[in-house]
């Protein structure tokens, strides 16, 4: 028996419990947690997909229903910019409905999931070279809880958001995904949450419901980008801009695209990347998301 398998089994033994799963999330810091969490990145769409039960939400359940239960989740949203990098840290995270001309329904939506301070401040000083800002003003937006309110509908996990920091180039976020990946091996569970493709301004309103419907470029582009995700091929992800027009119109503004820019910095060597919901709505925008584990 290692000194782990020790420690383990005589907390089990001290506490009265049952077993290794309920030691794991009764206090972040005496948690053992026996494999490295894996990180998402989630094609989030219309904010729609918050309410729908369609094949994507039903997917996020179902690929929930797969995993250990986290410690927490750190989100990093297309929808959250700020200037320097930025954490929620306050225990009760507002639902932000950061969105216009969708059904009352959708404005009705609350996802009350606890936040963490402790995790919150873990975070922030994990590394040195990259500094995080505790933010006790934002929550919990629409990239975030449209696709976990699917995940963990109970809202019994604590969710916190990472920033976007507008003003860094797209190695700055690479790095910083790197640079906080150890905390999936503390039970944190990473979501980026944006689109691969998202161009908006090319949206065809007409083919809304045509199932993954996709524009030429727009396919092009996003059967590019999974092969050099699939090939752990990072470099060219993020100068994308060097991959041509198509890439352009595929990204005319970043902020939906760089939330995977931290997810690929978390992937190891040894991890591999698999694929679902590998759609295109509307011909600009794709919902493929990623597990890297």
């Amino acid at each position: 028996m290692n000194r782990k398998e020790f420690i383990e089994k005589s907390l089990i033994t001290m506490l009265g419990i049952s077993n290794l799963s309920t030691l794991q999330h009764l206090d972040g810091e005496l948690s053992f947690f026996e494999s490295t969490m894996p990180v998402f990145f989630m094609g989030h769409g219309s904010p729609m997909n918050g309410i729908e039960q369609n094949s994507f939400s039903k997917e996020w359940a179902k690929t929930a229903s797969t995993l250990p239960t986290p410690r927490a989740i750190i989100c990093i949203s297309a929808h959250w910019e700020t200037k320097g990098t930025k954490i929620t840290a306050m225990q009760n995270p507002k639902t932000i409905h950061d969105f216009g001309g969708f059904p009352q329904e959708l404005f009705n939506v609350q996802y009350p999931a606890k936040g963490s301070p402790k995790i919150a401040g873990e975070a922030s000083n994990y590394s040195k070279n990259y500094p995080i800002q505790l933010d006790h003003e934002w929550g919990l937006d629409h990239g975030c809880w449209t696709v976990i309110r699917h995940m963990y509908p109970k809202a019994n996990i604590p969710v916190l958001q990472l920033s976007i920091d507008y003003t860094k180039d797209m190695n700055y976020h690479y790095q910083l995904g790197k640079a906080i990946a150890g905390l999936r091996q503390k039970g944190i569970l990473f979501i980026g949450s944006g689109n691969m493709v998202h161009n908006l301004g090319r949206i065809d309103w007409q083919k809304m419901n045509v199932k993954n419907y996709g524009f030429d470029w727009a396919i092009e582009m996003n059967e590019i980008f999974k092969k050099k995700i699939e090939d752990q091929d990072h470099l060219p992800l993020i100068q994308y801009k060097s991959l041509g027009k198509s890439a352009l119109l595929a990204i005319p503004t970043p902020e939906h695209y760089i939330p995977l820019l931290y997810v690929l910095g978390m992937q190891s060597k040894k991890e591999s990347a698999s694929l679902f919901n590998d759609e295109y709505v509307a011909g600009s925008l794709s919902m493929t998301s990623i597990k890297i584990s």
